[in-house]
């Protein structure tokens, strides 16, 4: 994708949006199966990222990814900023010199993705933000040739039915995995954040 230092702005302000919007529905889900605190943690570092938003729009992607991993593995804490961390910083360093596009994004995310798993030890189907990222990381690369705006139409009815899809696992990873069969019925925090600022994501994508 062409870069535009105004778009990572408007990407980092919805996200911000989404989050806050609907950090009460989120708080719930976390107190349900896991620890409460998610949505203020996440909330710690994107307000940071807020905060460095004209700084970060000046940067070309790569570097740009690089800061935004760092600032969320300093600002959020914990197992959530270690990951989100993971996934901005190796996607930094699997983007490519030339110009990013639809195409080699699906392969800068799939490798985010990969490094969230090896960092988190986990995998789909264990109730956690993973069962979001790995089926939009899936549809990216097999959609490489679909157009742009179908495929901005698609991705967040994937990202829907991963995050609701872990209403019926059983959670393996985190406090939630102490309550073991307790956790069924209940979506995972993680799960919807990430859902959320996807969705977000692309609501300023389509209106480009």
């Amino acid at each position: 994708m062409p870069y535009n230092p105004a778009l990572l702005t408007r990407l980092i302000e919805a996200i911000a949006a989404t989050i806050d919007t609907n950090a009460d529905e989120i708080t719930a889900l976390d107190q349900a199966i896991g620890d409460g605190d998610h949505v203020i943690n996440l909330q710690r570092g994107i307000h940071a990222l807020m905060a460095q938003r004209e700084e970060l729009s000046q940067l070309d992607w790569a570097t740009a990814w690089q800061k935004i991993g760092m600032t969320l593995m300093s600002t959020i804490g914990g197992a959530s900023g270690s990951l989100f961390g993971t996934l901005f910083v190796a996607m930094s360093k699997a983007a490519p010199d030339h110009a990013i596009n639809q195409y080699t994004f699906a392969a800068i995310f799939t490798a985010g993705v990969e490094a969230v798993k090896q960092r988190g030890k986990a995998d789909a189907g264990e109730k956690t933000m993973l069962d979001v990222l790995i089926p939009v990381a899936t549809y990216l690369q097999s959609a490489t040739m679909v157009d742009f705006p179908e495929l901005l139409a698609t991705v967040p009815a994937v990202a829907i039915k991963g995050m609701e899809s872990t209403r019926e696992m059983i959670a393996t990873k985190g406090r939630a995995s102490y309550l073991e069969k307790r956790s069924l019925g209940h979506i995972d925090a993680g799960a919807k954040t990430s859902q959320l600022m996807i969705c977000a994501i692309v609501d300023v994508l389509t209106q480009q």
